[in-house]
């Protein structure tokens, strides 16, 4: 939980940053499309190539298997979930409720939260379980947002997408000996530690043009119950209805019960789909994710 806590208020900190610069105009309307497009095309893949690079090794293929379909499954259940909840809602905001249930905040928390509880083997598994969602939020994630009447024209816009190649590349490198090219890794591991506190900042600026008083309403409040409560639920049902060992269970729950992905606002704002919304789901089930990962602690120990 010390490890929790140091991440939520590095990310909070990181935020107050963005939010400060952007009330002190320090950073203008510009800096947030730039910030936005340097992520997203330059930073994020970097990101994603790295973590697969820095993949899963030494666990059995038993376990290997078993977080791995746990993870299919939770991705299948969020794209059903994305596809038909809300449906009451405008489409800018069911566009980032459906990316939200797809994609959670599990490799920046939940990655280090994994190994604090359950050691080495927890980040290894960890690792593994973030394969299924990284592939899922730059497929399907991604046209969730774009949005384009073309089928054919959408598919290559995402397929041509910078984080989709990154994914795809990273798959590659996992899955195969080929080795990735040396001099290249410490530019690569550079840019990708950019990620957090440019992501974290761009939130930061979006929160500092808000209305702080309205952060809360009942579909958030909805959303935070389904995101940090029921999916953990229905998965810890699931593995022991399915006898699946304490170990992988344990780390599926709690990377389950992860808030929403930072991503959910950063294409929010690139594809205009209520940017506002997206920030007060992410900032939201942030803060709530302290209890609920803590009474989750409790239930799996």
């Amino acid at each position: 939980m010390n490890k929790m806590l140091s991440l939520e208020f590095l990310i909070f900190i990181l935020m107050a940053v963005g939010f400060l610069a952007r009330r002190l105009r320090i950073l203008g309307e510009e800096a947030e499309k730039t910030v936005t497009d340097l992520v997203l095309f330059i930073v994020l893949p970097c990101n994603i190539l790295s973590s697969f690079l820095n993949g899963a090794q030494g666990i059995s293929a038993g376990e290997f298997l078993s977080v791995l379909l746990v993870s299919v499954g939770i991705q299948l259940i969020s794209l059903v979930y994305a596809r038909f909840a809300f449906p009451a809602e405008s489409e800018s905001r069911r566009c980032s409720l459906g990316y939200a249930m797809i994609c959670s905040n599990a490799g920046f928390l939940g990655t280090p939260l994994a190994q604090g509880v359950f050691g080495a083997a927890g980040l290894m598994l960890a690792s593994v379980y973030l394969v299924p969602q990284r592939i899922m939020m730059w497929s399907r994630g991604l046209a969730i947002y774009s949005g384009e009447a073309d089928r054919k024209k959408a598919l290559g816009k995402i397929a041509a997408h910078p984080c989709v190649i990154a994914c795809l590349l990273g798959v590659v490198f996992m899955a195969s000996n080929i080795p990735f090219p040396a001099f290249l890794r410490p530019p690569l591991e550079s840019l990708a530690a950019c990620n957090t506190p440019l992501t974290m900042m761009m939130i930061g600026m979006i929160l500092s043009r808000m209305d702080l008083r309205r952060l809360v309403d009942r579909t958030i409040l909805w959303f935070t119950l389904h995101r940090l409560v029921l999916m953990p639920l229905l998965v810890f049902a699931l593995c022991r209805l399915l006898g699946i060992s304490s170990l992988v269970t344990g780390v599926s729950v709690l990377l389950a019960a992860m808030p929403a992905g930072a991503t959910t606002t950063m294409l929010a704002a690139k594809y205009n789909r209520d940017p506002e919304f997206a920030t007060q789901l992410v900032v939201f089930t942030t803060l709530c994710s302290v209890p609920a990962v803590f009474l989750w602690i409790l239930v799996l120990a």
